[in-house]
């Protein structure tokens, strides 16, 4: 089974702060805008990290499952855990241990070359959990979310490369590693920091705290300039780690 993180969703009461933020630290530009979530009543932007994302999203209208999110949590935050298998039927095999564990289907959509799947956040507990097949089956290339190939242009690595881990929080951190492990149908490990859910190229890590999806690690190039522009707007918590958009990144080597 070959799960590999594509992309993290945050939520923010405002697009334009956040995305701006998230530009000036880790020197990285939009390299989608997603005109769909329109129907949802959302605007969003996503922006590479080498080869995988960080969006964005925003309600537009009052009622927004966004807006609800954001009452409930008080602020920006992290809101999606979205992931990409290689196959049709490892997607299914997702979509069956959901069901086994009585997750239910929030979203799906069949595009005949693509699938998205987003599993509930108030089953799966932290966050929605998105599972994603298309037929390129590139986990370093096509990726139909970014518009499929055009995000390839507007990458720059020069301050941050990948997200390599995920932090999500319970008040029952084991509980909620078992549920994501059963429906994901990966062999948790145990580590300093408790339960972790090791994907193909990222660690799911499960931690005490009422944060949801709270922080993210995120390898980095050029430390000393990441955090001299955090410093300048202010979000630079520590020696390793800055805060952005409700959400903790871990700055590693």
């Amino acid at each position: 089974m070959a799960i590999h993180l594509r992309q993290i969703c945050l939520v923010a009461d405002s697009l334009g702060p956040a995305v701006e933020d998230l530009q000036a630290v880790f020197s990285i530009p939009v390299c989608h805008v997603d005109p769909e979530v329109g129907k949802f009543g959302l605007e969003n932007a996503l922006l590479a990290v080498g080869t995988q994302f960080l969006e964005v999203v925003a309600p537009l209208r009052e009622g927004t499952a966004a807006g609800r999110f954001l009452q409930r949590r008080g602020g920006n935050g992290g809101y999606m855990v979205i992931c990409q298998v290689p196959t049709r039927e490892e997607q299914a095999g997702v979509r069956a241990r959901a069901g086994d564990n009585g997750i239910r289907v929030a979203y799906e959509s069949d595009r005949g070359t693509w699938n998205l799947m987003q599993l509930h956040p108030g089953d799966m507990g932290a966050s929605f959990f998105e599972v994603d097949w298309d037929e390129q089956s590139d986990p370093a290339g096509n990726w139909e979310p970014a518009g499929g190939k055009e995000w390839m242009e507007s990458v720059n690595t020069d301050v941050v490369s990948a997200i390599v881990g995920v932090e999500l929080q319970s008040n029952d951190p084991q509980a909620l590693a078992d549920r994501w492990a059963a429906v994901a149908g990966v062999p948790l490990e145990t580590r300093d920091t408790g339960p972790v859910l090791p994907l193909a190229d990222a660690d799911l890590r499960f931690v005490r705290g009422d944060g949801g999806l709270a922080a993210l690690d995120l390898r980095a190039a050029d430390r000393d300039r990441l955090l001299q522009q955090a410093e300048s707007l202010g979000a630079r918590v520590s020696d390793s780690q800055v805060l952005i958009c409700g959400t903790r990144f871990n700055i590693l080597r």
